[in-house]
């Protein structure tokens, strides 16, 4: 993992003043086995995990961040943010319409589904989808660049940089409760946290 932080694991931390028990309790709900895939049927979870493993890839992780799964758990719940972009659907519908609209674009390109794509091949569709330069009748109401911003690459970056290994990846050293900082000011560091490489 390409990190200025080598060696640094904020896990170090859990039985010092840095975590309280609150903190504590959260971690180890995000370091529990996710529950299966249970949001999106097979064929539409397995779109999922292959599109999030081109944004997100984890070449170096030996148990990889679940994101897909965590971006189907956040769907399955029914959790909000308590609002909504009035230009999307609710956000189960554009979850829906979003992947039918990837794996529309991947048959129409290359005639072969998302998943089975060459990577770079995937990255195309996944630009595509970015440009907005899509089959507009796969998409019907849903902007296709509206939906990767605001749905797919927003979710998927907010939950992976929940788990600790992110935290750690960019130095993080966890919610400044109970410990707080002390060193305010521009470019300082407190004792306690990571200490860049670069």
């Amino acid at each position: 993992m390409r990190t200025p932080y080598p060696g640094y694991d904020v896990l170090a931390k859990w039985d010092s003043q840095s975590f309280n028990e609150a903190t504590r309790e959260v971690l180890a709900a995000r370091l529990a086995e996710p529950p299966p895939f249970r949001f999106f049927e097979a064929g539409d979870a397995k779109l999922l995990q292959a599109v999030v493993d081109r944004l997100l890839p984890q070449p170096d992780r030996t148990e990889p961040i679940p994101v897909a799964l965590w971006i189907d758990r956040y769907l399955f719940e029914g959790q909000d943010q308590g609002y909504r972009d009035a230009r999307l659907p609710p956000r189960e519908q554009a979850w829906r319409g979003g992947l039918a609209g990837i794996a529309a674009e991947a048959e129409r390109r290359f005639k072969t589904p998302f998943a089975e794509l060459e990577p770079e091949r995937q990255d195309e569709v996944l630009r595509a989808v970015q440009r907005g330069d899509t089959a507009a009748d796969a998409w019907g109401d849903l902007d296709p660049k509206r939906f990767f911003v605001d749905d797919l690459l927003t979710l998927a970056a907010q939950l992976y940089y929940t788990h600790p290994d992110a935290w750690s990846e960019i130095g993080f050293g966890g919610p400044a409760s109970p410990r707080g900082y002390v060193r305010m000011g521009f470019g300082e560091r407190d004792p306690w946290e990571a200490r860049s490489q670069r």
